[in-house]
């Protein structure tokens, strides 16, 4: 039987297309790959699968009859994690569901359910440490403005979090990796992208951005933290388990090149 190797838009609802066309037209698959991935099987005969919402929707459908709600959100986290590869333990990971029927969520002696548990694990520890870390600026459009430049794709799991926390005022929180947003206006949370200029730095001085008192603030507020810092009862080992360095770029009082 020829293999093959998929090529999707990247989508979760594109990935779920590739596994309705893996059923519906009994394809042996190895690799199912984003836009851009080198071919890793020169033997494959490599097909593009055009996102098709509904064939999306009745996969997941079906997989939610039988999978657990763990099971539905280690699916989705998996995916989220970016990781090269993850495209086919979900593929392996759906068809072993619906052949048993059952969920297997859990049964982490298949190689693809311990996998995407692991990877689910890492998505999750990503999102708590954003939704802790995030810090916002207050720009000259009284909008409140943070960047974020995480390992994964979080911004669609910490869309509820903010939206409900931060409820009364105008936000946007921004992938500078990913290159694109969550926008907030009082009303609904909506994705967006922006072009930010090479030279743009939210972590540097930009009088021209923000708002005045955002400036004073922060200079306070880094006063305040050393002020009343006692360095003799300093636990570093402890401070970078609870605070990793990769996260000190959102916090005023821990990176030196904010305001």
């Amino acid at each position: 039987m020829k293999t093959s190797s998929l090529i999707y838009d990247g989508s979760f609802n594109g990935l779920l297309t590739c596994v309705f066309a893996s059923f519906e037209q009994k394809l042996k698959v190895t690799s199912i790959q984003p836009p851009g991935s080198s071919q890793n099987d020169m033997f494959a005969e490599v097909t593009e699968i055009q996102t098709n919402p509904e064939q999306a929707k009745r996969v997941w459908k079906a997989f939610k009859r039988i999978a657990t709600t763990t099971g539905q959100q280690n699916i989705y986290y998996a995916y989220l994690t970016e990781t090269s590869g993850m495209e086919i333990d979900i593929l392996k990971y759906l068809e072993h569901t619906f052949y048993l029927k059952a969920s297997i969520d859990g049964d982490y002696t298949n190689m693809h359910v311990l996998k995407i548990a692991k990877a689910a694990k890492q998505l999750g520890r990503e999102k708590h440490r954003m939704e802790a870390f995030v810090r916002f600026k207050l720009t000259k459009d009284d909008i409140y403005f943070a960047t974020i430049n995480p390992d994964f794709n979080v911004l669609p799991v910490i869309k509820s979090h903010f939206t409900t926390r931060y409820s009364d005022q105008q936000w946007l929180i921004y992938d500078i990796k990913r290159k694109f947003g969550l926008y907030y206006d009082l009303k609904k949370t909506e994705v967006i992208s922006l072009d930010f200029s090479a030279e743009w730095s939210s972590t540097s001085k930009n009088e021209g951005f923000f708002d005045a008192s955002e400036i004073e603030f922060q200079h306070l507020w880094k006063e305040y933290f050393q002020s009343t810092t006692i360095k003799s009862r300093i636990n570093k080992k402890l401070h970078h388990q609870h605070v990793p360095k990769r996260y000190w770029q959102y916090l005023i009082e821990k990176n030196p090149l904010h305001i």
